[in-house]
């Protein structure tokens, strides 16, 4: 029990590095628009950088999509996390389009086919929440869901918990077009890979 509750913390802290890492970011990345942090070392392999595009998330790009630029090119993240006790890949890829929400679901929808059944979901607002394991083991537990099912956003999700793709489709505010975010999460423990 005891050894659970410590790779719980470890995990949980880990995350929160993780977070807090992804958060610099921008401020590391206001020097230059490509500048990327990797650290290797013997307790683990640190990469943090604004290097995120469709294929580093393991999907294609929307053709015609373009990356978000400006203010909002922080928000193209890249970061893995490796040591012996826990790892972690998230990519986090925002673009934007002249298409209609519609036409970028549907070919989301179909590319995602391959990594299982996809799951539609729709919300408020897309904040970048994903789900990630929360070191229960049930086959249950690592089920992707829909939090809240109302919105103007489409999520369109497909995985578990542990290894998830996620697009996130949302009509852009002048009415004409799309924003969009593509995100890839893997977790695992010591010995998964």
């Amino acid at each position: 029990m005891f050894r659970n509750m410590f790779r719980n913390r470890f995990r949980h802290l880990t995350l929160a590095l993780a977070i807090a890492a992804v958060l610099t970011l921008p401020v590391f990345a206001q020097d230059s628009q490509s500048k990327n942090l990797d650290i290797r070392s013997s307790a683990g392999d640190l990469h943090v950088g604004n290097d995120a595009d469709a294929k580093k998330t393991g999907l294609p790009q929307y053709p015609g999509a373009r990356l978000k630029s400006g203010d909002d090119s922080r928000s193209q993240a890249n970061l893995s996390i490796a040591t012996e006790a826990f790892g972690m890949k998230l990519v986090v890829a925002h673009y934007e389009s002249d298409d209609a929400p519609s036409k970028i679901i549907d070919f989301y929808r179909d590319k995602l086919k391959r990594y299982g059944k996809v799951l539609e979901c729709h919300s408020q607002k897309h904040d970048g929440d994903v789900d990630v394991d929360d070191d229960k083991d049930s086959i249950e537990s690592k089920a992707l869901k829909c939090d809240d099912n109302s919105g103007p956003v489409t999520e369109l999700k497909v995985g578990t918990q542990d290894d998830q793709h996620v697009v996130a489709v949302e009509p852009r505010d002048t009415g004409k077009g799309s924003t969009f975010a593509l995100v890839y999460v893997r977790t695992h423990k010591s010995g998964e890979i």
